[in-house]
């Protein structure tokens, strides 16, 4: 049997199959964010308020994480290649209608289309990706993958709001349509599906369940940022949706065939990866949010003044990726990762600094250094996430992974707006002070993560890492 990954096979793949997904990536995280700006816009055209226009927001997270478990089933079920692609065309249709909505309730169905694409696009891509190099190389692959997740939540709200302010609000949705067209072309011409054992039938009442409680978890974290229940009602809704997914966990256990494969947390890397990763991401994903809010309501700084700051954090990106992989190799993934949590926690709090008197050419240098910061950290995590996984569990592993990956990026944006209201209380003016201490906060997650990492040895991901302190004996 064959057991050579593409690109060994054809080693042009080894660029062009991280560039195809990360294609993908982008046109998700950059249309998570670029509506964002356009809300105002895109209230007065449709005849509502903009607080209401929150559900388009929502709907598109919520169908994000209802439909990522499923996607690993549908990858092993109909092939790698076929989903994506697929994936890219519904991600895409689901642009075409909501730039077409000519009403709210259209408006909202499409956004909740475009996130069962985007549910379908993220863990499959990352499957493309594991099933497509060898271990050796599959950290310089996903740092290539990993870009676009900074890239784009960066320029959606200076590209939301360049559109907004030159263009119709609906051409926020219909840009992405070449652009799909493209990946959906590239996608099937350059992505090889790999052989994988058909997989058993699809357990529809775990996912039924599953599907209720992230639905519940969801529903209440964004009612933290943008209060539309009274709390007695959101405190309800977190404790339901904790009972149905420890209901799940009960009724998963054992079951070959399970939604959402929970034995893959017994990988110690997997294990530590997504859950104290998860805690620092959460930190972390706070930053996109804070810092256009304080740059813009705090300092007074227009949309494309604080776009243009905060841009420079996505070049961080670029060095990064060199980083990442080299310092795995000289440092090892517990290493890595005990050192740049640190500075993530520096680099959060860092933030407390700024103030409507320091120079935009410092604003800018601090943001770039946060940015590299910031992707090593996502680097390391992402790899260090699958590194340890047998082939076998992947497409098990990616559905998992992707839908804790996507709540921890919902969580940091709603503990973020929450703080930020608790902060400001009644106030309707937020001062700088506010949006300082929320940063300061925000800055405690990564230190809580820290003893999850102290767990990790040199041995964990070495396969991906070839760290050499991993080959000494342990005292």
């Amino acid at each position: 049997m064959n057991t050579e990954t593409p690109t060994q096979r054809d080693p042009r793949l080894r660029l062009l199959i991280p560039l195809v997904v990360a294609f993908a990536f982008f046109l998700e995280q950059l249309d998570s964010t670029i509506i964002v700006t356009a809300i105002p816009d895109m209230a007065r055209g449709l005849g509502e308020t903009p607080l209401r226009l929150n559900l388009a927001l929502t709907g598109y997270i919520l169908s994000q994480a209802v439909f990522i478990p499923v996607s690993g089933w549908i990858a092993d079920r109909y092939g790698m290649r076929r989903t994506f692609c697929a994936a890219i065309v519904i991600f895409t249709l689901g642009s075409m209608a909501c730039g077409a909505a000519g009403s709210f309730a259209m408006l909202v169905a499409a956004r909740v289309a475009q996130g069962f694409g985007g549910a379908l696009m993220t863990p499959v891509g990352r499957l493309i990706l594991l099933r497509s190099f060898p271990r050796s190389e599959l950290a310089s692959a996903i740092s290539y993958m990993n870009i676009p997740s900074v890239i784009g939540p960066t320029l959606g709200p200076l590209a939301g709001g360049f559109i907004a302010s030159y263009a119709d609000w609906r051409w926020i949705f219909y840009v992405n349509v070449p652009f799909g067209v493209l990946g959906a072309m590239l996608a099937w011409r350059y992505v090889q599906d790999v052989p994988a054992e058909r997989p058993p039938p699809f357990d529809i009442r775990g996912f039924l369940l599953l599907a209720l409680g992230m639905l519940l978890l969801q529903v209440a974290l964004e009612s933290l940022g943008h209060p539309f229940l009274p709390w007695p009602l959101v405190a309800l809704l977190f404790a339901v949706s904790a009972g149905v997914l420890a209901w799940y966990a009960f009724y998963a256990r054992g079951r070959a065939n399970a939604a959402l494969d929970l034995t893959q947390l017994r990988v110690r890397s997997f294990r530590v990866a997504l859950l104290a990763g998860g805690i620092s991401r959460i930190g972390m994903n706070a930053v996109p949010f804070l810092l256009p809010l304080m740059l813009q309501v705090g300092f007074g700084l227009s949309a494309m003044q604080s776009g243009s700051l905060t841009f420079v954090m996505s070049l961080g990106t670029l060095v990064a990726r060199a980083v990442t992989v080299r310092s795995l190799r000289l440092l090892g993934f517990d290493r890595l990762l005990l050192g740049n949590t640190l500075l993530c926690a520096l680099g959060i709090a860092g933030f407390a600094l700024l103030g409507p008197a320091v120079p935009h050419a410092a604003i800018i240098g601090y943001v770039l250094v946060f940015g590299m910061i910031r992707n090593t950290q996502f680097n390391t995590l992402q790899t260090l996430t699958y590194a340890d996984i047998p082939p076998a569990g992947l497409s098990r592993a990616t559905s998992l992974g992707g839908g804790i990956q996507q709540l921890t990026m919902g969580v940091g944006i709603a503990i973020a707006a929450a703080l930020l209201s608790l902060v400001a209380g009644s106030e309707r003016v937020l001062p700088v002070a506010d949006f300082h201490l929320v940063f300061l906060l925000s800055a405690l997650f990564p230190l809580v993560a820290l003893p999850g990492f102290l767990t990790l040895t040199a041995q964990d991901g070495v396969q991906v890492s070839g760290h050499r302190r991993a080959t000494q004996p342990r005292a």
